[in-house]
């Protein structure tokens, strides 16, 4: 069943074109597409691929569960947000008809205290309590919704409440349901609603019929239909499943830590009745119902059938730790989690998770001890976990984290969780990363990563740098046995990080690139990886790109930019206006009085121009400090794949040097910047050679490195049967390759060949709620009878070729 449902989901958004006409296309491109040879030793299987290699990352930033993936459709549902009534409002004709606050409630449980107070006054005055959920209530014409409320009349009230699902403005009626003869005590309610219309932002008004005053302590709204009637919302699960996870880390994340340990993730909390869990702050800056609790999400991997990975704290949160003489009750919480996911009906905590509704036991694989900890005082904390917790489980796998020191550890690290974010050139210089690791003794699980500089909301730049580092992850999967991107969700309306992998509101949602590149790797892993090689058919070693200015907590100006090549100029610009398809990056740039004006004390800021084609050239500006730390920072080639540039009083106006992608080139010269003096600055680039002048003063020489022989990444592998073979390309560059291929340890082949292509016009396309498909994965299939062929991979593309083979 689940097979049927990822394929839909796969098809429903993969477009089926011809193949020929998708090549004919390339062909016609005003741009020559440059050539590369491609080798793969079909017959020489390696290392076997971890079957457990793509999975996801769960955790509650971005209303990514409530307001999302877990459809409660009333905010501060149980009234325990604040000690103010936060997200219920009333309306009224007039000021006087009535009002509403908190009180304690002294039958209430311990993490179910507040409710609300509603006196009426006038009834007849237009008198209504509303919330409007989670930036607005949507509803579906004809779908059913569940109300359930707790509430009491006071003496004095003998009337109804009707509960209307209202337009936002509040002049038209959604659906309605009333609520007769509330009772003078406590009481549980529930009532169906059946939607009369579509409505992404209605709201909920309860609306009294008579003066008095009544008591609410739960109002609860959600759609009966759920996915596979487990309570999470359709359309997002389905993404999910699209995916196909292996696993799923859960529940955080900085979300597990807490600021304090009052505000860590503590699951016991998390589980029963949902009117009785724990409101729990969130350091994202929002309050959390914890009705996506430790049992759903143990639900929700058995939904998708992927393993559970559970992130337990440790006793360590970001400002400060559990003393080692108190860390029992921690150590004992991680054990009877293991043991409410795993345990038999009748242990203890198998018992409760039979009481809530699942007998049999939950795919529970992997525990993570703590999240982003480290130093001392966390490896302190891990040996003493995995002590206890190996005393009493031997088969559930075990996953430490390090984080910015080595470990010192006692008891062995079987599995390290690393986390990356940064730009997309970032991963394409750690493709390889891995070729370096050690072959024995701990694997790794990349638990966390995404580019998150240069990929506006999530573009297709940084979706491909993604691609090329998950190739290296795939050839070393015999290190590398787990991943997942981070974060997973976002809801439009509280962006509190960028990108994420699936965006949504109310009723829409779309996988962002990204979310492509990992269902495409996600489903086309290999079994057991081949050899590869990919050679560039141009021997140029050449730096091209762009130029630009910069700067690095410092305010600068520039003017006067010019561009030569062999005496003729390329380019010019007194810089007192805004050149051609000249692209900024951070910082306050203005055209003033002449000059090109940074005007702010932020990090990396950048103002690019020229064409990407420019290699050998002389670059010369004028620059002048106005305030700041440091100096200029002088790009004179600014690539896609390479970013160099000529730092100027850098290193606290200390040091000049010449870096490539960040990294110092030879060694630093001593040179620094005084504020208010132009300075004349030239620049030669020729092959490799850099020669760097000020006020025609030689300055320094520095010899580039070589050139990667082409910035395409190659993942070959073969399937369980070893009678297909898929192949993974990753085409970095700003131009296409025109590739020949050659599958050795082939004789004879007539195969037709299954090719999806992920790319767009422009590497700075994105996906949105009013246009989800604009980057999508294209199909198509082509013949071959040879073990040696062409194809052109496209300039800023994931290809999969899938071949049967003998």
């Amino acid at each position: 069943m689940k097979n049927l449902l990822i394929n839909f989901l796969i098809f429903a958004t993969i477009s089926i074109t011809a193949a020929a006409t998708a090549q004919e296309s390339l062909q016609k491109s005003p741009q020559e597409p440059l050539t590369a040879a491609l080798t793969i030793q079909v017959n020489q299987p390696g290392i076997k691929v971890s079957p457990s290699l793509y999975g996801i990352f769960f955790e509650e930033i971005n209303h990514a569960g409530d307001g999302g993936l877990y459809p409660e459709l009333i905010r501060n549902r149980s009234f325990e947000f604040k000690t103010e009534p936060e997200f219920w409002t009333i309306t009224a004709s007039s000021g006087k008809s009535g009002n509403i606050n908190i009180e304690k409630n002294d039958t209430g449980s311990q993490y179910n205290s507040n409710i609300l107070c509603v006196r009426v006054l006038e009834s007849k005055n237009g008198f209504a309590v509303v919330n409007e959920g989670y930036w607005g209530i949507p509803v579906i014409k004809n779908d059913e919704y569940r109300l359930i409320v707790k509430g009491k009349a006071g003496n004095d009230f003998n009337g109804s409440l009707d509960f209307v699902l209202q337009s936002s403005d509040g002049k038209s009626k959604r659906a309605s349901v009333k609520l007769e003869n509330l009772a003078k005590d406590w009481k549980m309610y529930e009532l169906n609603f059946r939607a009369e219309t579509d409505d992404p932002k209605s709201r909920l008004a309860i609306v009294p019929s008579s003066t008095g005053t009544f008591w609410l302590d739960y109002v609860s709204l959600k759609p009966i239909k759920t996915y596979k009637n487990h309570g999470l919302r359709i359309d997002l699960m389905e993404k999910l499943a699209g995916l196909k996870p292996a696993f799923v880390r859960f529940p955080g994340g900085c979300w597990v830590e807490g600021n304090t340990m009052s505000e860590a993730s503590r699951w016991k909390r998390t589980i029963g009745q949902e009117i009785d869990r724990w409101t729990q702050p969130n350091l994202w800056g929002y309050h959390s119902t914890n009705g996506l609790g430790y049992h759903e999400y143990l639900q929700m991997c058995e939904d998708l059938e992927a393993d559970a990975m559970f992130v337990i704290n440790c006793g360590m949160s970001h400002k400060e730790n559990v003393p080692m003489d108190k860390m029992d009750e921690y150590v004992q919480d991680a054990l009877d989690a293991i043991e409410y996911a795993k345990g038999t009906a009748d242990s203890t905590w198998g018992k409760i998770r039979a009481k809530n509704g699942h007998p049999k036991p939950f795919p529970l694989k992997y525990i993570e001890i703590g999240n982003e900890n480290g130093g001392s005082a966390y490896w302190e904390r891990y040996d003493y976990f995995y002590t206890k917790i190996r005393e009493k489980y031997t088969d559930i796998q075990i996953v430490a984290n390090q984080w910015g020191d080595n470990v010192t550890n006692v008891n062995p690290v079987e599995i390290l969780d690393e986390h990356y974010y940064n730009d997309p050139s970032f991963f394409v210089r750690n493709a390889e990363r891995y070729d370096k690791y050690e072959r024995s003794g701990k694997k790794i699980y990349v638990g966390e990563y995404a580019v998150t500089k240069g990929c506006g909301k999530g573009n297709l730049d940084g979706a491909i740098g993604e691609a090329a580092f998950m190739t290296g992850m795939e050839k070393n999967s015999d290190v590398v046995i787990l991943s997942s991107y981070a974060p997973l969700f976002v809801n439009v309306h509280d962006r509190r990080w960028n990108p994420d992998l699936i965006v949504f509101d109310g009723t829409r949602s779309y996988g962002i690139p990204s979310y492509y590149v990992q269902q495409l790797f996600s489903l086309h892993r290999s079994d057991v990886i081949v050899p590869d090689s990919i050679v560039s058919g141009n021997n140029e070693q050449k730096y091209t790109g762009a130029v630009g200015v910069g700067s690095w907590n410092t305010k600068v100006e520039y003017k006067n930019a010019k561009v030569l090549r062999n005496g003729n100029t390329l380019w010019e610009a007194a810089l007192d206006k805004t050149p051609e398809n000249a692209v900024a990056k951070n910082g306050d740039w203005k055209f003033e009085d002449g000059v090109l004006r940074q005007k702010s004390n932020e990090s990396d800021c950048r103002y690019i121009f020229g064409s990407d084609s420019w290699n050998d050239r002389i670059f010369s500006v004028k620059a002048r400090k106005t305030e700041g730390n440091e100096g200029f920072l002088i790009l004179f080639s600014a690539a896609k794949d390479n970013i160099a540039w000529l730092n100027i009083g850098g290193w606290n106006n200390s040091r000049t040097g010449i870096e490539l992608n960040r990294q110092m080139i030879g060694n630093a010269h001593s040179f620094t910047v005084e504020t208010n003096r132009w300075y004349d600055i030239r620049i030669e680039l020729k092959d490799r050679n850099v020669r760097c002048f000020i006020d025609d003063q030689f300055l320094l020489e520095r010899e580039l490195p070589v050139i990667k022989s082409t910035p395409v990444y190659v993942v070959s592998g073969l399937n369980e049967k070893r009678d297909e073979l898929i192949t993974k390309i990753v085409n970095t560059s700003s131009k296409s390759y025109e590739t020949k291929i050659t599958l050795e340890g082939i004789t004879e082949i007539h195969s037709e060949v299954k090719e999806i292509v992920l790319t767009s016009d422009n590497g700075n396309d994105e996906n949105t709620l009013d246009q989800p498909q604009k980057v999508l994965p294209k199909e198509s299939r082509f013949s071959i009878d040879s073990p040696n062929f062409s194809r052109i991979f496209p300039a800023n593309s994931l290809t999969i070729l899938r071949i049967k083979i003998k």
